[in-house]
């Protein structure tokens, strides 16, 4: 069979990650299939796709489509950029249906809304599967776009039961809504392996005594819970033992959705926490996460899935996380992480105070949450559901 995924991005954000996971699965199950992959650079992807063993084609997405955003757009700023967006989608669409032609694909599989919309619209005779990372129900514009296209559509996958309750809501699709959980990678993100040094990659000084690290892996989109971090570590007691660490940095084109680094800065500085968290960068994730002794998520709003909960329970670290939407499906509150109401910033602080004096519980929750991630996160166990969704609409 050949299957071609089409990707928004050629970033390494968590969809992606999601998919490299799927191709590497997939290979493995099914090596005779060809793969290849649809995306719009020659970022990180691109290689780490072409290794993955999938084909890769290039094809740039217009400037104002990749910028395309509902974030903090009334319906007239929304107007305005649609503008240039229906002037290049055309000429889009046009090569993409040239590629899907020339690769003859059984199935598209799409990531991400724009990718959607595009591969329904350009799809041909391919099956088009619809994966959805991310809540719709509160997008206006997009949900009456993908109401208005999901008759293409032959399956709908989402990545937690939250998205897919989502979905069914917002969409009233004619066809259910499959739950398939992310996977990672349980040989990269596992408790033994290199770690990093944070403090040289944030270019900060040695602590002069033992510290309990505590860090935020995320990217800087704006409810990726940045300022409730920072504001939990500035409310942690001057004398405590701990130092923080932003790792991460912006990912996506999609105008006026993530942080700057220097707005992180500016908070951080204003709060006190000069020389008590470090700004890393983008780093591997497992060494990165190695390296810490908790590993906070701190969400604001409900997350479709988590991706960072389930590599940190594989890397068996403490972890605490905000406990809502996919995120909540997770995690067995007490047993294999610690919870914290998603935007409560004592919440936060308290658990990190608790788990910064108690290193026994660091300890026992970390092994549980490995034993979890290993029974729940399986990259086979992906591929095998996806597969047969695939074979499901093929036959």
């Amino acid at each position: 069979m050949r299957i071609a995924y089409l990707s928004v991005s050629d970033e390494l954000g968590g969809s992606e990650i999601v998919l490299l996971e799927m191709i590497r699965g997939i290979r493995r199950l099914r090596p005779a299939w060809t793969l290849q992959v649809i995306l719009p650079g020659r970022g990180p992807l691109l290689d780490e796709a072409e290794a993955a063993g999938a084909d890769c084609v290039v094809l740039p997405m217009p400037a104002a489509l990749a910028r395309l955003g509902e974030f903090g757009a009334g319906p007239v700023a929304l107007a305005a950029r649609l503008l240039p967006v229906a002037l290049g989608l055309p000429s889009y669409l046009h090569r993409l249906r040239t590629v899907i032609r020339a690769g003859r694909p059984a199935i598209l599989h799409t990531n991400g809304f724009k990718a959607h919309i595009a591969g329904a619209r350009a799809s041909g005779e391919s099956a088009v599967v619809w994966h959805m990372h991310e809540y719709v129900g509160g997008r206006r514009f997009t949900r009456s776009l993908l109401a208005r296209h999901q008759r293409h559509v032959g399956a709908l996958l989402a990545n937690s039961r939250s998205v897919a309750d989502d979905v069914t809501a917002a969409l009233q699709p004619r066809i259910p809504v499959q739950v398939i959980q992310n996977a990672v990678d349980l040989k990269t993100f596992a408790p033994e392996g290199p770690i990093e040094d944070l403090d040289r990659r944030a270019d900060l000084a040695p602590p002069d005594r033992p510290v309990v690290r505590i860090g935020l892996v995320a990217t800087f989109a704006r409810w990726k819970g940045h300022e409730v971090f920072l504001r939990a570590l500035a409310g942690m007691p001057k004398d405590e033992a701990v130092r923080g660490y932003i790792i991460g940095g912006p990912v996506y084109d999609t105008t006026g959705s993530q942080y700057t680094i220097e707005e992180l800065q500016t908070l951080a500085d204003g709060l006190g926490l000069n020389g008590r968290v470090g700004f890393t960068g983008f780093l591997p994730p497992a060494p990165a996460m190695r390296a810490l002794d908790v590993v906070v998520h701190a969400s604001t709003r409900p997350e479709p899935f988590g991706l960072v909960i389930a590599e940190a329970m594989a890397c068996g670290r403490a972890l605490i996380t905000s406990a809502a939407g996919g995120a909540a499906e997770l995690v067995d509150g007490g047993v294999d992480a610690v919870t914290h109401t998603p935007g409560d910033v004592a919440g936060l602080s308290a658990g990190m105070v608790r788990l910064t004096r108690d290193p026994a519980a660091r300890r026992e929750l970390g092994v549980r949450a490995r034993a979890s991630a290993c029974r729940r996160f399986d990259a086979d166990r992906l591929a095998r559901e996806v597969v047969a969704v695939y074979e499901a609409i093929n036959r």
